[in-house]
C-alpha cells in the first residue's frame, strides 16, 4: 500500500526552512545558529518533519547529520521553492547604492589573480553596503554548493554544464613566456615551442591554469618541456627574477607579474589553447534582481578592464 503524501496545506513552512538549514550545515547546532533558533527547537522541528514525511531524514554520524536518500531527493526541490518564495518577497529592483547584501563567489586561481581585485573595486565604489565572500574553488563541489545556495556564483573554466545552471563566458587569455630581464633567450621577439623546449622550466605546483600544447603542435610532435623546479605561484615571480628559469602563464597574469618584478614576457609563435573564464550560476536566479545586477557588473568589469587576446 502506498504511503499517502502529506497535504501541502498541512505543512508548516518553518519546518522546510529548518530542513534546508540542516541540509546546508549537517548539524543541529549550526542550523540553529543560522536560523536564530535553540538546539531543542531545531530538534523538535526535525522530529515533526520525520513524523510528517515518515523518514529519518538525517542520521547522526562522526561527520555530522548525514541525509538519507529521501532527504537528498527533497533537498533541491525545497531549496528551489524557498529561493522562489524569497525572490517573490524581495523588491522588484535592486538599488546598489543603498542595498545591503552578501554574495558568495567561488573563484579559481586565474579569476582570483586577474578578476577579483577589479570586481571588488567596482563593488566598493558602486555598492558600499554589498559584501563579497570570495572562496577558492580548488577543493569545492561547485554544483552541489550552487544547488544548496551556499554559493551564488562561480568563476572559472566553463566545465559545469547542466540544465539547472546558466553560463556566461567572460574572456579568453593566451599563454605567454615569462622570464627575467637580460635572460639569454630574451633576444628573440617571439618564442617558438621548440625554443621553449630547450629552456629549463619553472612549473607551478599550485596553479589550475597549466598550458596544454597539444593543439599548438598542429600535427607536429608535442614539445617536451623540462621542469627544472616546481614551486607555488606565490614564489614564482621572485624565482624567475633571480634565475634563468622560464615559465608559461596566461597573459593577464604575466602582466601582473611584470609590473612588480624585473620580468618580461614573450609571445609564443604557436601558443597553446587559450585559457577561458566563465560565470556559472543556478538558472533559478536568472531574473533575481540582485543577482542579475552582480552579473552585469562583472560583465562590465571584463569589458572595460580586459581585452580579449
Amino acid at each position: 500500500m502506498n504511503k499517502q503524501a502529506p497535504k501541502l496545506g498541512a505543512i508548516d513552512l518553518n519546518l522546510l526552512v529548518v530542513f534546508d538549514a540542516l541540509m546546508r550545515d549537517r548539524s543541529v547546532t549550526r542550523a540553529g545558529q543560522r536560523l536564530g533558533l535553540s538546539q531543542p527547537a531545531v530538534s523538535h522541528a526535525l522530529t515533526r518533519l520525520r513524523h510528517m514525511l515518515k523518514d529519518e531524514l538525517f542520521v547522526r554520524s562522526p561527520n555530522g547529520m548525514m541525509p538519507t536518500p529521501r532527504a537528498e531527493q527533497l533537498a533541491t526541490p525545497i531549496r528551489i521553492a524557498l529561493d522562489g518564495l524569497q525572490q517573490s518577497l524581495e523588491p522588484t529592483q535592486f538599488e546598489p547604492a543603498t542595498a545591503t547584501a552578501t554574495f558568495r563567489i567561488a573563484v579559481d586561481n586565474y579569476a582570483a589573480i586577474v578578476l577579483v581585485a577589479p570586481i571588488a573595486e567596482h563593488i566598493a565604489r558602486n555598492a558600499p553596503g554589498v559584501t563579497l565572500d570570495f572562496r577558492p574553488s580548488g577543493t569545492l563541489n561547485i554544483p552541489d554548493l550552487l544547488d544548496r545556495s551556499e554559493l551564488h556564483l562561480a568563476i572559472g573554466p566553463p566545465r559545469v554544464q547542466a540544465e539547472r545552471f546558466s553560463l556566461r563566458r567572460l574572456l579568453q587569455d593566451q599563454f605567454v613566456v615569462v622570464h627575467r630581464k637580460g635572460h639569454p633567450a630574451a633576444r628573440a621577439r617571439e618564442f617558438s615551442t621548440e625554443t621553449l623546449a630547450t629552456l629549463p622550466q619553472l612549473e607551478i605546483s599550485s596553479a589550475q591554469f597549466g598550458a596544454d600544447f597539444a593543439e599548438a603542435s598542429l600535427g607536429k610532435s608535442k614539445p617536451v618541456l623540462k621542469p627544472a623546479m616546481r614551486a607555488p605561484f606565490l614564489s614564482a615571480a621572485q624565482i624567475l627574477a633571480t634565475s634563468d628559469l622560464v615559465s608559461v602563464f596566461p597573459l593577464n597574469i604575466a602582466r601582473h607579474m611584470t609590473k612588480s618584478h624585473g620580468l618580461v614576457l614573450h609571445r609564443l609563435s604557436r601558443p597553446p589553447k587559450p585559457i577561458e573564464a566563465a560565470m556559472i550560476w543556478p538558472r533559478r536566479l536568472d531574473n533575481q534582481p540582485a543577482h542579475a545586477w552582480l552579473r552585469e557588473l562583472i560583465i562590465g568589469v571584463v569589458a572595460n578592464d580586459f581585452r580579449r587576446t
